[in-house]
């Protein structure tokens, strides 16, 4: 038996992933789905964004299927009992810290890009982001100056091995598509970058077969708009692969397009899209599920070893596309179940 955590969360979280698990039932693959509370749904069942029967869940789980969490009702909470905090747990309770985000532009989509169609076109890429480390984790507090005022801090640090481990990851990922790799940093000015940048180049050496390329991430995030077709793999750490993975999604039309993986060394993973929880069209039908749907392709991929169910689904996908099938995201009128409705059809 091969069992799913379904993990709705917050906000469209519960819409979206409702839609995926629909795809994955029709391909009729044995799959077992179970569904637990997380983030602000997680708070109100426990008083905990990530309940100790939920992460029980997760680590009993071949995979995680996770929707979005965080709403402003929240914002209250001491920062340790916020919605947000629950993926941060799962992150380091499962050991994930190998993020990737695939983007690219599918066909149909080329003036929901707010790109030039010629540059928009050329997007096919994924952005690698290193999950347990950065400021996101760092030590971080609040503290008075010799003045009284107060002062926030968050320290961003990073080991030697945890460099390592991810570089290793991008450049297998390079290997496996056009042999090219960025890694982003901001080593002019950090030292924590500087022993990014070190480390990537170490571990160059044992793939003479991928090509290396360093930049700044200011430059990268221009780039990414001037020229996105010169990136095949992007290689970064916590922070800036959250930001530039989401400059990607817009370029490539919509962030309810874009699906990512986050796994440990044992290839187990909590699949989600990059989209937040959007509590403004909670309820109402209108999220884009495309994302969540394409998480579960990935899921299938990278944990479940069915590449070619995932073919399938990502294939649906593009049909549905190119048929033009448009949520409001992508200047359409369909519904969140309408438009699974037309990847269910085309798969």
């Amino acid at each position: 038996m091969t069992l799913i955590a379904v993990l709705p969360g917050d906000g469209i979280g519960p819409e979206v992933t409702a839609e995926a698990v629909r795809v994955l039932t029709a391909l009729d693959l044995g799959l077992t789905f179970e569904e637990a509370p997380v983030g602000g749904a997680g708070y109100d069942a426990d008083g905990h964004p990530l309940p100790s029967a939920t992460l029980d869940l997760a680590r009993r789980a071949d995979a995680v299927l996770f929707g979005a969490v965080g709403d402003t009702r929240y914002d209250g909470l001491e920062r340790r009992l916020r919605p947000e905090q629950a993926i941060l747990g799962l992150r380091a309770a499962l050991g994930l810290f190998a993020n990737l985000r695939p983007a690219r532009l599918f066909k149909g989509l080329e003036d929901a890009s707010t790109l030039k169609r010629e540059v928009a076109e050329r997007i096919d890429m994924v952005i690698i982001r290193e999950l347990n480390g950065d400021v996101y984790f760092g030590e971080k507090g609040i503290r008075p100056t010799a003045d009284g005022r107060r002062q926030g801090y968050d320290v961003m640090a990073y080991a030697e091995d945890e460099v390592r481990r991810i570089a290793h990851v991008g450049f297998r990922t390079a290997q496996g598509r056009k042999g090219r790799l960025c890694s982003v940093d901001k080593a002019n000015v950090l030292e924590t970058s500087q022993l990014w940048r070190d480390v990537v180049i170490e571990v160059a050496a044992e793939y003479p077969d991928v090509a290396l390329s360093h930049m700044y991430v200011d430059n990268a995030a221009m780039q990414l708009v001037r020229d996105p077709g010169q990136f095949d793999v992007i290689l970064t750490g916590n922070l800036f692969g959250d930001i530039l993975s989401d400059q990607a999604s817009m370029c490539a039309g919509s962030i309810g397009m874009l699906p990512s993986a986050a796994l440990n060394d044992g290839g187990k993973g909590l699949y989600e899209p990059i989209h937040g929880s959007a509590p403004d069209i909670a309820g109402q039908g209108r999220a884009n599920p495309c994302a969540t749907i394409l998480s579960a392709a990935m899921m299938l991929r990278h944990s479940l070893n069915r590449p070619e169910a995932a073919d399938r689904i990502e294939a649906a996908v593009a049909t549905a596309i190119a048929g033009g099938a448009r949520t409001a995201d992508l200047g359409g009128t369909l519904s969140t179940r309408a438009m699974a409705d037309a990847v269910l059809a085309a798969l």
